[in-house]
């Protein structure tokens, strides 16, 4: 084995700290685009999304609200609390909410403005706000758009005092 040299200890933690600096800003600077690769895998524009906040005032202001909005989340977070005038028809992670879902909507006019969201948990992650999305496009629905809650729906919604409904 070769002889090593022998470094000082303050070098040899600058070196270790410079090391791991690096590795955090390559898995910061991953994430970032790991991020970023989604928002361009969503399958709706930003003009199809809305924030609490908007939807919050359409709703005090009883006009220009959408005509029919859908969570399309798990029952019992329905139940808990959703966004007064909401649908409910099954979780659109599953086969069976999907068809719930399609059967529910099927009789509306394509060109019905649709509102959709779920907040079960943070917006990247959501298994069921994607799928419900592309199910109403297939289905031929032209005015869908997504309420992104990025947190989940009592952060995003329930905490900033917008209103609710309980129950089904």
């Amino acid at each position: 084995m070769p002889n090593l040299p022998k470094f000082p200890r303050r070098i040899l933690t600058a070196l270790l700290s410079a090391c791991v600096a690096a590795a955090f800003v390559n898995f910061f600077c991953g994430i970032g685009r790991i991020e970023a690769r989604q928002e361009k895998e969503d399958p709706w524009s930003t003009a199809e999304v809305l924030r609490p906040a908007d939807l919050a005032s359409q709703l005090s202001q009883k006009t220009a609200k959408p005509s029919t909005i859908v969570y399309v989340g798990f029952r019992t977070l329905f139940e808990g609390g959703h966004v007064p005038g909401a649908k409910f028809y099954g979780p659109a992670s599953s086969e069976k909410g999907l068809a719930d879902l399609r059967t529910a909507l099927s009789n509306l006019p394509r060109s019905s403005d649709l509102l959709i969201y779920c907040g079960c948990c943070p917006f990247e992650k959501c298994p069921n706000i994607r799928p419900a999305y592309k199910a109403l496009r297939e289905m031929g629905f032209t005015q869908v758009r997504v309420l992104v809650l990025p947190t989940s729906f009592a952060k995003d919604w329930v905490e900033k005092g917008y209103p609710i409904e309980k129950g089904l």
